[in-house]
């Protein structure tokens, strides 16, 4: 999907809602497990329940992985079954060098036909530029993460530009490609540094976790991150997905996602 595509289902829909897919055998509810696919047979749901509210969908792929053959079937299966109007994001964080990078792109561009992957900048541009080579893919770069270790190197000063290694990661990645194939990671528990970011990176998208479970703040994200053409998608996945864990979790997804995309809707009003 590309820029425009993308920006289209954003106005059609008037929401930046992306439904991490974060699902867990262990905590999906217990009528399903006994499916013969019981993790596709609950994103199918899921899916069923809130794509009319959103714009996107982001499996973690480890959540997959951690099934081993299997769960990269269950993976397929739900990517097969997404809404084609739906943009794509498989949440990896690849990132080594350049022709292990070239194989991660093919495996999630080529093989699976994501239309997004989440890529770690630190090994630089020969590990992040394997993954630009595909046309109408999309790079998620990690800059300013929501987990509390980001402070670790994250904010981590130069000495000679005297400007923090997120900061670093944003402007010179902006060199290796436009805004209609690179977005940035930017943790919504950052809400007060959004203004700032924002202006390092006018016109690229931030994929945007850490509302919801992770109490980020959706206002305060859209105030200081939206822009004339939205520029956000900010993700939801425990608060969504697993909003009841009975009979009844489709529907409570449902609900969940339809309250965001509202509140989402009076953003794009308001600040954009």
């Amino acid at each position: 999907m590309n820029r425009t595509e993308l920006i289209r289902q954003i106005r059609e829909k008037q929401s930046y809602l992306c439904v991490g897919l974060d699902t867990d055998f262990e905590k999906i509810p217990d009528h399903l497990k006994s499916a013969d696919d019981p993790v596709f047979e609950f994103n199918k749901q899921i899916i069923d329940a809130t794509h009319a509210f959103c714009v996107a969908y982001k499996p973690n792929i480890a959540f997959y992985e951690a099934m081993g053959p299997k769960g990269w079937i269950s993976l397929q299966k739900t990517l097969d079954y997404i809404p084609k109007n739906c943009f794509t994001i498989a949440d990896a964080k690849r990132g080594d060098i350049g022709n292990t990078s070239t194989l991660y792109a093919r495996a999630f561009f080529k093989e699976m036909n994501f239309d997004a992957i989440t890529v770690a900048p630190y090994m630089g541009e020969d590990s992040v530029k394997p993954f630009l080579q595909f046309a109408g893919k999309w790079v998620i770069l990690l800059a300013h993460t929501s987990n509390s270790g980001s402070a670790d190197f994250q904010l981590m000063e130069s000495s000679s530009s005297h400007r923090k290694l997120y900061e670093e990661v944003i402007l010179k990645a902006q060199t290796w490609a436009s805004s209609g194939q690179l977005m940035f990671v930017v943790g919504a528990t950052q809400a007060e540094k959004f203004k700032e970011i924002r202006a390092l990176a006018p016109d690229y998208f931030f994929l945007v976790p850490g509302i919801g479970a992770q109490g980020g703040d959706l206002e305060k994200v859209s105030q200081y991150g939206l822009t004339n053409e939205c520029g956000l998608l900010v993700n939801a996945s425990r608060s969504i997905i697993y909003a009841s864990s009975g009979n009844n979790f489709a529907k409570a997804a449902k609900a969940e996602a339809r309250k965001v995309a509202e509140e989402m809707k009076l953003y794009l009003n308001k600040f954009s």
